[in-house]
């Protein structure tokens, strides 16, 4: 049987991101990532034929794949990427009536939160994981500590800044569900087809969250 997300994220709590035009392309990153040991990716919708190359990745990838959109920025978008069969949605800030709509619909949601505010927010729309965003810019990990002083039943997961350097610190916080990053799908890697070089750096961010937790 397939874990689910939470089971996912609990044994290898990294969520690497995709923004791949080309589906060949997308799919072949995806699958160099679930090699190395991360089966939960995250599509970001950046460019106009991103949303094709979540689609391929669910049509197409092999192996036991949770894909999801990130970068949603509408009700809308948020919709469109449910429709196409995004299993969970991410947004860079936390819009209420995506919120509200994830919610309904029973879609994992994670918001991008950064101020005592929006997390607030986040936790009286009913929402107990949001997006740490941008993790670096916002605080980091002193930030993280604070939060979870405050907000002790909401879980993070830190992303922009976030790389194998700073991984450990991130994912030992017992407030951290998973952390998410682009260093895992380097522009240049997957431009020239160097798929093995993803699967390791997937293969060491597993490690180092291993020994982290």
């Amino acid at each position: 049987m397939s874990k689910s997300l939470s089971e996912r994220l609990a044994a290898a709590p990294v969520v690497p991101l995709i923004g791949e035009d080309d589906a060949g392309r997308a799919v072949k990153t995806a699958e160099a990532l679930a090699a190395g040991g991360l089966s939960v990716i995250e599509v970001v919708m950046r460019s106009p034929d991103a949303q094709k190359g979540m689609e391929a990745i669910l049509a197409e990838a092999t192996g036991d794949l949770i894909v999801g959109a990130g970068t949603v920025l509408t009700l809308d978008q948020a919709k469109s990427v449910r429709a196409s069969g995004a299993q969970f949605i991410v947004s860079p800030e936390l819009v209420d009536e995506i919120a509200e709509y994830c919610l309904a619909e029973n879609i994992p949601f994670y918001p991008g939160t950064m101020t005592a505010g929006e997390v607030q927010r986040a936790y009286a729309l009913g929402l107990r994981e949001v997006k740490f965003f941008p993790a670096s810019l916002a605080g980091g990990v002193p930030m993280l500590k604070a939060f979870s002083s405050v907000f002790r039943e909401m879980r993070f997961m830190p992303t922009g800044g976030v790389s194998a350097a700073n991984l450990a610190e991130f994912v030992a916080l017992p407030s951290v569900l998973a952390c998410g990053g682009s260093w895992l799908t380097p522009k240049e890697a997957v431009a020239i087809g160097d798929y093995s070089k993803i699967t390791t750096l997937a293969s060491e961010a597993v490690a180092i969250a291993a020994q982290a937790r």
